[in-house]
């Protein structure tokens, strides 16, 4: 029976209570987590061979060349972890110039050369060592079976393989990997990743070394030489991810967490300050007045990130600075109530992604997200391994005045961002909202309704977004209400409805923690604008 997986009437989830939650965007990676536990392994454990298994059905989004971000409580207190690989040593603004002409503004979109070094496997090793109760290989053993067997390809990775397709289809080992039938599968089509296999036995017996100094990189240089790249055995082998202590910042009696720069977090840090300037529970849920103000606090917060943010130690102000609260008050103050703005970088006071995240019945939570950042990343796919290599080199510029200049072994500006929120020091709520600049955008957007209007994990993650742009381009979703939509549009909003929510208006996973983990557990949430599923027990 050829079904259509199109679904016309509205599918609504409900939240999962248990003690030992997985949280993802496929079920087939809920449920390496939950077996994972089942096996006697912690929420790290969990939160390893689940990524492992998004590589795989989740292609569009992430792969074994991307990069990875994780904030976890370990039980006692947070720890952050950048697993962001740095540029390979030969890159310069010379080495694009030369390449791509003297009026490039960024390394390529595509291509070998957005290709930076990937940290996603070794972070995955530094998550297992140091916190981790099960020996690696078990971990990685659910997605191996994935990837020899295979699975049904669901409808909304679908959508988003079919259209990548025309643009990547060129580029080197694409379609070998992943147009076996000169196409895009078919939703419920069966797609096999024998190369990606082959990839997670080696990095399973070796612990990543075979991806770092063994045979994987040894494939992945010659793929990158044999296509003109830059990247070399010495690149992928001087590579270590760095444990971080994650910026914070008080909203509404709780504290949120985010990863510090070369990463985007801080916008979600920024907005959240200058929206405590206002009382927005007084304003009625999803009204024009409080979207207004929402939407103008995350503009402000973008224009200081666009303007200051790149790897920590290359910025001119500090992230201390960026969040000093007469600061943030000052920028607070530039808000019309009654008028759209496009805004401008302030001065602070000098002195196309995944997400998941699992939680145990000890106490521990993972906040994890790993990605290719724009759809199927670079495109490239080293064949013999399955590696399909991120872009995040496009987010470099080649402009010597900007803080995100490209230098040899300096890390880009990111986009993804797992975040976590606190109250008195304890664990309240691990969660991330996956998709590019809406990232800090549904953080901000879901914890307002959480915190200010009291809604349920899953009722707030439901509930319709907007996403900010640039200028004043407003993306929302067509179920927003019409009312609010003409609001906003008399307030000076250029406003489109948009019907695809994939990457437009991002994807959540929360898992709130209901009081004594082994007692009462969790409360979790997963997006419906994915195919995945909050699972339990």
């Amino acid at each position: 029976m050829n079904f259509d997986f199109n679904n016309p009437y509205l599918s609504t989830r409900i939240p999962i209570f248990a003690r030992n939650v997985v949280s993802t965007s496929h079920p087939l990676a809920s449920q390496a987590g939950l077996r994972i536990l089942q096996q006697g392994g912690n929420a790290v454990d969990a939160a390893i061979a689940t990524a492992a298994v998004m590589t795989l059905v989740e292609p569009v989004s992430n792969g074994l060349g991307s990069d990875a971000f994780c904030i976890l409580w370990d039980g006692k207190e947070l720890h952050g972890l950048n697993a962001s690989g740095p540029a390979p040593k030969a890159w310069t603004p010379e080495y694009f110039k030369a390449k791509y002409g003297a009026d490039a503004a960024t390394p390529p979109m595509r291509g070998i050369d957005s290709v930076t070094v990937p940290g996603a496997v070794r972070g995955w090793v530094a998550l297992s060592e140091r916190f981790g109760k099960l020996p690696f290989a078990d971990l990685l053993a659910p997605a191996i079976d994935i990837a020899e067997r295979g699975y049904l390809v669901p409808p909304v990775v679908q959508g988003k393989w079919a259209a990548a397709t025309p643009v990547l289809q060129s580029q080197p080992g694409f379609a070998q990997t992943f147009l076996p039938w000169g196409r895009a599968p078919e939703v419920g089509e069966l797609f096999r990743f024998t190369a990606a296999a082959r990839a997670l036995k080696a990095i399973a017996r070796t612990k990543g070394e075979a991806y770092y100094s063994g045979e994987i990189a040894e494939a992945l240089a010659k793929f990158s030489a044999e296509q003109g790249g830059a990247l070399t055995v010495a690149d992928l082998s001087a590579y270590q991810p760095e444990w971080v202590k994650p910026i914070s910042r008080d909203y509404r009696g709780h504290t949120l967490h985010e990863i510090p720069p070369n990463g985007q977090g801080i916008a979600a840090l920024i907005a959240l300050g200058i929206l405590e300037k206002f009382d927005i529970a007084s304003l009625p849920v999803d009204s024009v007045q409080s979207q207004h103000l929402q939407i103008e606090a995350m503009k402000l917060a973008f224009a200081d990130v666009y303007r200051y943010v790149s790897e920590r130690k290359t910025m001119e102000v500090t992230t201390e600075q960026m969040l000093d609260d007469a600061y943030l008050a000052s920028r607070a103050r530039l808000i019309d109530p009654k008028k759209a703005q496009d805004f401008k970088a302030g001065n602070p006071v000098k002195g196309g992604t995944i997400y998941l995240t699992a939680a145990d019945e000890s106490g521990m939570m993972v906040s994890f997200i790993q990605s290719n950042y724009m759809g199927f990343g670079s495109g490239c796919v080293e064949p013999e391994f399955g590696i399909s290599l991120q872009n995040r080199g496009h987010g470099f510029s080649l402009k010597a005045e900007s803080p995100n200049v490209v230098a040899p072994g300096k890390r880009p500006f990111h986009t993804i961002i797992p975040a976590f929120l606190t109250k008195d020091g304890q664990p309240v709520m691990s969660f991330g909202v996956m998709g590019g600049n809406m990232q800090p955008q549904g953080h901000m957007q879901t914890l307002v309704r959480m915190l200010d209007y009291k809604q349920g994990p899953q009722v707030a993650c439901d509930a319709p977004r907007w996403r900010f742009n640039a200028g004043l381009e407003i993306n929302v979703e067509a179920a927003m209400n019409a009312n609010t939509v003409q609001g906003l549009r008399d307030l000076g909003h250029h406003l489109d409805v948009i019907n695809d929510s994939y990457q437009d208006f991002g994807a959540g996973q929360f898992i709130w923690r209901a009081g004594e983990p082994s007692v009462e557990g969790y409360v979790a949430a997963s997006d419906p604008r994915r195919d995945g599923v909050a699972a339990g027990y």
